[in-house]
């Protein structure tokens, strides 16, 4: 396979047997998708799944570079938001790929945030019992998170990801130049991510994010393009390592998750932001560790002062009623026979699952 790497390129492996792949992080490499995609073997259609807002930014130039590459090319675009992660619209692109001839000879395209890259990806895994794709994630919460390890799925009514599969990308492209038109609020929530990865896997790391507040808020291409690839190298060393959620390992991705998810339920999706809620959740998750004394009050207030210095969110308001959000959190995935479990750091760099955490902690924690 050819490797489409412009001048500033980091490749990152991920290593799953027969299942490997690269993640190839540029700047301004967009146009080599096409390259990519026909240098998978027998391919000779792309199908191209984006959203309305990216279709419009980005759309154009991924469709010209496919075409360019002697693809039969077809595009199919999805409302924008997280409502498009259902069954009615994944039943609707099954549709659409039937009536387009898709088989074991196309390659679906997901280009988009995390919605997309779920949807598109859940839509490959299951059609044809299969058939391969290619994330290009165009949001920094998607470059950092979603589009690497292969977890795919839609919404039911009041359960998230509760349908879906493990289906690891062919391949996944980021450019970092996409990241210039993403709008404040969206650039700052992916940056909760990045800080977790700090948090849970690399104190160094974290350092280096403390240091450079100013690099990261202006969207240095360079540095930025080093702080994904470093936030994809942990996630995919995770991957590696339980890739289907079997040892706990890749339990430790979701520090913050658990208050998050139950901050997203009860405050209703739309209010905060994945990456907010997060931020906030992580709080949550370090203030309940230092309860336990597995912390200090210093390593709680690093996380609190970079993530405030990263525009985000650091606590619910005060009239915000905590008490529902336990009850949530009992419903989470991790949860076991009615009790919350909980990713909890033991220092920056370090954290672990632990469970029987009493109600009463867990909702002290949100204050």
């Amino acid at each position: 396979m050819g490797s489409p790497l412009t001048v500033e390129s980091t490749t990152v492996h991920v290593g799953l047997a027969e299942r490997s792949y690269d993640i190839h992080i540029g700047s301004d490499n967009l146009p080599t998708v096409g390259e990519l995609v026909a240098g998978l073997e027998d391919v000779t259609h792309a199908i191209l799944i984006t959203d309305s807002n990216v279709r419009e930014l980005y759309g154009e130039t991924a469709r010209k570079s496919l075409s360019s590459a002697n693809l039969q090319v077809d595009i199919m675009t999805v409302p924008a938001g997280e409502s498009s992660k259902s069954t009615g619209i994944a039943e609707e692109l099954w549709k659409q790929l039937l009536s387009l001839g898709a088989d074991r000879k196309s390659v679906i395209v997901a280009l988009g945030g995390g919605v997309v890259g779920d949807l598109a990806g859940f839509v490959a895994a299951t059609y044809g019992r299969g058939i391969r794709f290619v994330q290009i994630p165009t949001t920094l919460l998607a470059t950092v998170d979603s589009s690497v390890g292969g977890k795919v799925g839609i919404n039911l009514p009041g359960a998230k990801n509760m349908v879906g599969a493990f289906w690891q990308p062919q391949s996944v492209l980021i450019d970092v130049n996409v990241l210039q038109s993403l709008p404040a609020r969206d650039y700052h929530a992916g940056l909760a991510e990045v800080v977790k990865y700090g948090v849970i896997q690399d104190e160094g790391f974290f350092s280096r994010l403390e240091n450079n507040v100013g690099l990261i808020l202006d969207r240095d291409p360079e540095f930025m393009r080093d702080v994904i690839a470093r936030c994809c190298e942990l996630k995919a060393y995770v991957v590696e390592n339980d890739e289907r959620e079997t040892t706990g390992l890749r339990a430790i991705l979701n520090y913050g998750h658990t208050f998050c998810h139950a901050i997203e339920a009860c405050t209703g999706y739309g209010t905060y932001m994945h990456g907010e809620a997060v931020a906030i959740g992580m709080l949550c998750a370090s203030r309940l560790a230092e309860s336990l004394n597995r912390i200090t009050a210093e390593d709680t207030a690093r996380q609190r002062d970079l993530l405030e210095q990263l525009n985000l969110p650091i606590d619910l308001p005060a009239d915000f009623e905590r008490e529902p959000m336990v009850e949530a959190m009992k419903k989470d995935k991790k949860a076991e026979h009615g009790k919350i479990r909980f990713i909890l750091p033991s220092r920056i760099g370090h954290v672990e699952l632990v469970d029987d955490v009493a109600d009463a902690l867990a909702l002290a924690a949100f204050n």
